[in-house]
């Protein structure tokens, strides 16, 4: 800051800019060229990929029951993880031969520290675990990203093991791509060779299990032997033993316990077929083998999708693949990551126009152009800013950036319009905009500073919303500081080079005369455009073409009447009614108006309740019908179960529904309701319906077919059904009851008639509870008689491996062919191993260590088994086992309106000491998000009141202008109310916080120039009436720029505008994800911002002489004191 001889105030950055404008010129074509290649470059996706720092602990113990998994793992790697810092839960799943423990560290932990501290705990761990552990624990991380882009379906009139091999191609060239990190394949066969042992025919032979292992083992091998030297030539000795072929496995000899030479095939039966299949996937009715694409973290979603589709079109398609084999993408998450992606930018577009129109009414068409200007380029630093982050272009960032549209205009309006208005009577156009920026540069440095504080705070949002929704106060920090730098360094240039045109008056005739070349070359270049075909150039040529005349006939005199005659009577309205307000005691009365006005509203709202909702609801994408049947249910029932579901799934949408992309079936891999489980649940099920975009659906409510599925869905013999839709952030359930105790049969009944207590109430919205804890899976136990086994010489061990082998069958050796290895397994035939009275007839053969003579013992002699049931699994969170109940809200219920009302219903529950009932799931995000939010908005407030204290060193002045702040909050309880819309924590919240930076911005504007005023000797009253008649221009201005930026987002408005050139067809439509996702942030944001603009023009003004008189009133008692005190 400067003072020169004239006593005006000049900006540095700006009077050198002005000096130097062929550099600044320069500098704004490599903003442009730079941004633009930044954003080409950005990897887009429909969500950002978070990183929430959650560690993975898997063991298997084979042979063990899930209450001693429990007891012998979980628990000694649980009581080492509970030292570690910064946990912030740590839960356990204990299973048949499976232990899971998962840690979920705070965000500010990184995730490869967080790994290293676990396996740290793990290693001191295993001092307490088993020593005959199969392998030691196995430590990894979870990463959230790693979900399905697309899911790639094949079929055709093909053997299933066939379509594996085709399939087992397109994985491998899939996965060869940089964008992806793995594609997991569904529905296939995996062969196996099968050595199937018949029982009898072995016990007869005298061949045990092992002779058959080591014997098959031992002749499927190539080992080096060394080197030869032979005619001075070192050759290498190798003895190839390794099966060229299956049936090579029939003709090993083996020797009995008598020495008699026998086959295996005298013994067994060698298969090449495949293991028993796990999974199942169909698409539309039809068995298909699916291949789930995993994208890599931190690469492009939109380019990774059009990599494999070039691959299955070019490499694959009639060329490795036949002509008649079916390829059918669903879940293409690209569709819906390009069309948001699509419609933000319309909708930025649409509100750019919208900004600049408003603009354009109160500057000028120049003034206006070269304002809107600041958008893009503030944009483009922003985005040669977010690679350094790591940043994608995602729906949250872009949202950040429509946020911003109206925002990063203030700078630019308050800078221009003062230029505007100082160059009325100060011609030399540079000393006037040198001028102008000086003179405001403190006011719009507070007022970015003010706009900004509230954003600060939620850079630290906690949790995966925080984690989410960080993205935009990043985004909207670094594009407002642009739009400073925007406003003070390039603006002040383009106003000089045009602005001095603005008071040249010139007919239509002139002006066709000074751009007749212009609009002749432009006339050619539409003719050889639509000759050539490129009708999209030529249409937008014309319609630029068009729009230039109509400004210069039509919108031209519209503006110089609104400005000569429409806005002088506005503001002798706004002067008159502001001059009214600040008569007599009538500011006493607003501010007591207002008050009451605040009050009232609070109270209004307490009274109407509007709904309120955690996270915005959405009309789903997707829709997920799981089903899960008893723990043990054999894959092919379920397999049938879900075949009676899918048919019920169309009885509802029909079979050639326009709006539905695919329906999907998968079975026991893939099925489970938890996101990042990836192993075979035999007894799970899942139907995927999958919908058009929302602009291809003719405005049907996905919503409603829904609720028909789950109404359908009602009364399927022994099936546990949950219909779901996909949710826009991966929030917890809506009603998520975690029962604890550490007394497990305790917990067990307790949550067995709590639940059939709620069942027995059908309380309102409440789909149906379901349990987590299975108490049924069936079982046989075979008890071994200890004492009798011993005297015979064998252990209960020998007993435990002769049976698995039997059953389960033993890998014992690899075939290979090419480049692929498939399982060589021993165990009995089928029809033996499958029947218990059967498998009580097996002969143990054992060597008699004293005698060293072979010996053979009936199982049944030793062992006896019983049918019994058992525990699914047993989960723990925090060290305490519990077991949680859950369920989805029905349409048309909130969450916290159920939760509510089910809390009460419990606080009637007999209660017991030892069991602990807590309400988790989405209600502890939403607590823990309140909680913050309210924490950010006084930390917001407290920054904006020592940003304000610092400028104007007044206590009351600071007050006035946060008054604003809370006063706003009446614009956006009344738009609520009045409109019935829910309140959304998350986006409300958001957006009261983000408000609060909003409106202290012009109240600086009028407070900071009644101050200017009345140091240039104007009376207090006098002065705040100039002033605000001379700030209403760029608090309108600011305040509406802000709004109509938000507008097209608020109502969802989105117009295509590639397609409304190319194919004159505008797709317009109103509605869809982005509305739904951001609208009650959106119009928290107008409806305050409306009030406040009234509060910034009357309630300040207003406040400020009642501050002045009561100052005043102050100083003549004080002044009054010392008179009496003087007279004594």
């Amino acid at each position: 800051m400067k003072t020169e001889k004239t006593k005006h105030k000049e900006f540095f950055a700006t009077s050198w800019a002005i000096d130097n404008k062929t550099s600044i010129y320069i500098l704004a074509i490599f903003i442009t060229v730079l941004g633009t290649l930044s954003y080409i470059s950005l990897p887009k996706e429909s969500f950002p990929e978070i990183v929430i720092p959650t560690i993975m602990v898997t063991t298997p113990y084979p042979g063990t029951a899930p209450e001693d998994m429990e007891n012998l793992v979980t628990r000694p790697i649980e009581k080492q993880i509970k030292g570690l810092a910064d946990v912030k839960t740590i839960t356990s799943k204990s299973v048949q031969d499976f232990s899971i423990v998962v840690i979920e560290f705070n965000t500010n932990v990184e995730v490869s520290d967080g790994k290293q501290r676990v396996k740290d705990a793990v290693d001191k761990a295993k001092s307490d675990l088993p020593n005959n552990l199969p392998d030691d624990p196995e430590v990894m991380e979870i990463d959230f990203s790693e979900f399905p882009i697309l899911y790639i379906n094949i079929s055709g009139d093909y053997e299933l093991d066939q379509l594996k091999k085709y399939a087992d191609i397109a994985q491998d060239r899939i996965e060869s791509l940089k964008e992806i990190t793995r594609v997991d394949i569904v529905g296939a066969l995996e062969r196996e060779i099968r050595v199937e042992v018949d029982m009898y025919k072995m016990q007869v032979a005298g061949v045990t299990m092992s002779d058959l292992e080591r014997a098959i083992a031992s002749e499927n091998l190539t080992i080096s032997a060394g080197n030869i030297s032979t005619y001075g030539m070192k050759r290498s000795l190798q003895v190839a033993g390794q099966f060229t072929h299956p049936d090579q496995i029939k003709n090993i000899v083996l020797k009995s316990s008598s020495g008699a030479i026998l086959y295996v095939k005298d013994i067994a039966r060698v298969v090449d077929g495949f293991k028993e299949q796990e999974s199942f996937s169909r698409l539309g009715g039809q068995n298909v083998i699916t291949l789930n694409v995993i994208k890599r973290s931190g690469e492009n979603l939109l380019d990774a999708t059009d990599n494999i589709k070039s691959i299955i079109e070019n490499d694959l398609k009639g060329k490795v693949f036949p002509s008649d084999l079916k390829i059918t993408l669903t879940g293409d998450q690209s569709k819906f990551t390009r069309s948001t992606l699509e419609e933000l930018i319309n909708t930025e577009i649409i509100g750019f126009i919208l900004v600049t129109l408003i603009l354009m009414f109160f500057m000028g068409f120049n003034n206006a152009f070269f304002v809107g200007l600041s958008v893009p380029l503030s944009m483009f630093i922003a985005y040669m800013v977010l690679p350094g982050l790591d940043f994608s272009m995602n729906m949250i960032v872009m949202f950040a950036f429509i946020f911003a549209l109206g925002i990063v205009v203030d700078d630019a309006i308050v800078v221009i319009e003062n230029t505007h208005r100082v160059h009325k009577t100060e011609h030399d156009i540079v000393k006037a905009a040198k001028y102008a920026a000086g003179e405001v540069f403190l006011p719009i440095l507070s007022g970015t500073l003010t706009t900004l504080a509230p954003f600060f705070p939620l850079i630290f949002w906690p949790g995966i919303t925080g984690e989410f929704m960080k993205y935009i106060p990043i985004t909207l920090i670094i594009t407002l500081f642009a739009s400073l730098f925007v406003a003070y360094v390039i603006n002040p240039v383009f106003a000089v080079s045009f602005m001095k045109h603005e008071y040249e008056k010139r007919t239509n005739k002139d002006i066709f005369k000074k751009y007749r070349l212009l609009i002749f070359v432009t006339l050619g270049f539409i003719v050889l455009f639509y000759l050539v075909g490129w009708q999209g150039i030529a249409n937008f040529l014309v319609f630029i073409l068009l729009l230039a005349v109509l400004f210069h006939t039509v919108i031209q005199k519209l503006i110089t009447k609104f400005q000569d005659v429409v806005w002088p009577y506005i503001m002798t309205i706004y002067e008159s009614q502001l001059r009214w307000f600040l008569k007599k005691s009538r500011p006493y009365q607003l501010l007591a108006l207002i008050t009451g006005l605040f009050i009232f509203t609070i109270i209004l709202t307490g009274v109407t309740k509007p709904k309120v909702l955690f996270f915005p609801d959405n009309e789903p994408n997707t829709v997920d019908v799981f089903v899960s049947l008893p723990v043990g249910t054999d894959q092919i029932y379920t397999d049938s179960v879900s075949k009676v579901v899918e048919n019920r799934v169309y009885e509802v949408l029909g079979r050639n529904n326009p709006i539905v992309e695919s329906v999907i079936t998968n079975v026991a891999l893939g099925a489970s309701q938890d996101f990042f489980d990836r192993t075979s649940s035999s007894h799970l099920a899942k139907t995927t319906i999958n919908f058009v975009e929302y602009k291809y659906r003719n405005g049907e409510s996905t919503s409603r077919y829904m609720d028909l599925i789950r109404d359908k869905m009602v009364a399927v013999p022994g099936a546990e059904i949950v219909v779901k839709k996909n949710k826009m952030l991966p929030t917890g359930k809506p009603i998520n009851i975690e029962i604890t105790s550490e007394n497990m049969p305790m917990l067990i009944e307790y949550a067995a008639r709590y639940q059939r207590y709620l069942d027995s109430l059908q309380v309102p919205g409440v789909e149906e509870l379901k349990s987590d804890f299975q108490a049924n899976k069936p079982e046989i136990i075979i008890k071994i008689d200890r004492e009798r086994a011993n005297r015979e010489g064998i252990s209960t061990g020998q007993i435990a491996t002769e049976i698995r082998t039997a059953v389960f069958g033993k890998e014992i050796s690899k075939y290979k062919e090419d480049e692929d290895e498939y399982d060589i397994t021993v165990r009995y035939r089928e029809d033996q191993r499958t029947n218990i009275n059967q498998l009580l007839n097996l002969k143990i053969i054992y060597r008699d260590m004293n005698t060293g003579i072979l010996r053979e013992i009936p199982l049944s002699s030793v062992a006896s088994f019983e049918y019994s049931d058992t525990y699914g699994g047993i989960k723990r969170k925090d060290l305490k086992r519990v077991i949680t109940l859950s369920s989805e809200v029905l349409t048309g219920y909130t969450a916290n309106e159920v939760v509510a009302n089910l809390k009460q219903i419990t606080d009637r529950f007999p209660s017991n000491p030892e069991v602990m009932v807590n309400f988790t799931g989405e209600q502890e995000d939403q607590a823990e998000s309140t909680f913050f939010l309210l924490e950010a908005m006084i930390i917001s407030i407290g920054l904006i009141f020592f940003i304000l204290i610092t400028q104007f060193n007044s206590l009351s002045k600071t007050l006035i202008i946060l008054s604003e702040v809370v006063f706003s909050i009446i614009g956006v309880l009344l738009g609520i109310i009045i409109f019935e819309m829910p309140i959304v924590i998350v986006m409300t919240g958001l957006g009261i916080v983000a408000l609060g930076g909003i409106v202290v911005r012009n109240g600086i504007l009028i407070v900071e120039f009644i101050d200017v005023l009345r140091e240039r000797g104007m009376k207090t009253r006098e002065a705040i009436i100039q002033a605000g008649k001379t700030r209403t221009t760029p608090v309108i201005l600011t305040a509406t720029a802000t709004m109509l930026g938000l507008v097209p987002l608020a109502i969802g408005m989105t117009l295509n505008f590639v397609t409304t050139f190319t194919e004159l067809d505008p797709q317009l439509h109103f509605g869809g994800d982005n509305v739904m996702f951001w609208g009650p942030l959106s119009w928290t944001i107008i409806f305050g911002l409306s009030f406040a603009t009234f509060l910034t023009l009357i309630f300040v003004p207003a406040m400020y002489l009642i501050a002045h008189k009561l100052k005043i009133r102050i100083k003549r008692m004080k002044s009054n004191r010392i008179y009496r005190n003087n007279l004594k």
